[in-house]
């Protein structure tokens, strides 16, 4: 019963270079391009709500909600860097 226990308890690692190489460029590009991505959504999303702000001022509620979503592609991209550097 205790070999059992002992199975559950490995982790997948992997020694060869190669992929540890292609695992790090992977984790640095999910990283780089989804706050890439997140800033110019924040940009775009930014200017319309202060435009959409500055005529009606009671929109601010949904324009925070907005900026939040774009936010939101920053935060999952850096999850997905560091579920990928987990595996490695």
């Amino acid at each position: 019963m205790q070999g059992a226990g002992r199975a559950w308890a490995q982790t997948a690692t992997y020694s060869d270079p190669i992929i540890v190489k292609w695992g790090f460029l992977a984790a640095a590009l999910v990283a780089g391009i989804g706050t890439v991505a997140a800033a110019i959504a924040v940009a775009v999303v930014g200017a319309a709500a202060l435009g959409a702000l500055s005529e009606k001022p009671e929109l601010a509620g949904r324009a925070l909600i907005f900026l939040g979503l774009a936010e939101g592609l920053a935060i999952y991209s850096l999850i997905i860097a560091i579920m990928i550097l987990g595996k490695i």
